[in-house]
């Protein structure tokens, strides 16, 4: 499910940002860090949304953006520089980032 910011959701275009990742067995400071970005992502600018998913050490994370300027400013934040540089240090084996731009359409129209 969705957690769209203010329960409202945004009318499309806008921008999905999605991260799939694997957990190390190194997690020290990791929940704390998670919390705090997410935290800071929902005070940013842009941000409309989140849905996240974690199994067996597996995740993803998908954080929905009003456009490309939002992402950007987000990916610009020293937090979250701080929270990937250790992410690729230390918690993460495996991480992969996708950018989307989301489209809606209604079953009949496909």
């Amino acid at each position: 499910m969705i957690n769209w910011q203010n329960e409202q959701v945004p009318t499309a275009p806008y921008i999905a940002s999605i991260f799939n990742y694997y957990l190390s067995d190194q997690l020290e400071g990791y929940a704390e860090y998670d919390e705090l970005t997410l935290e800071l992502a929902k005070q940013s600018p842009g941000f409309l949304g989140y849905e996240s998913f974690k199994h067996n050490g597996r995740g993803s994370f998908i954080s929905y953006w009003k456009d490309m300027d939002a992402v950007t400013n987000w990916a610009r934040n020293p937090e979250h520089i701080k929270a990937k540089n250790l992410g690729i240090k230390k918690w993460y084996k495996y991480y992969h980032s996708s950018i989307a731009e989301v489209q809606l359409f209604n079953q009949h129209e496909l």
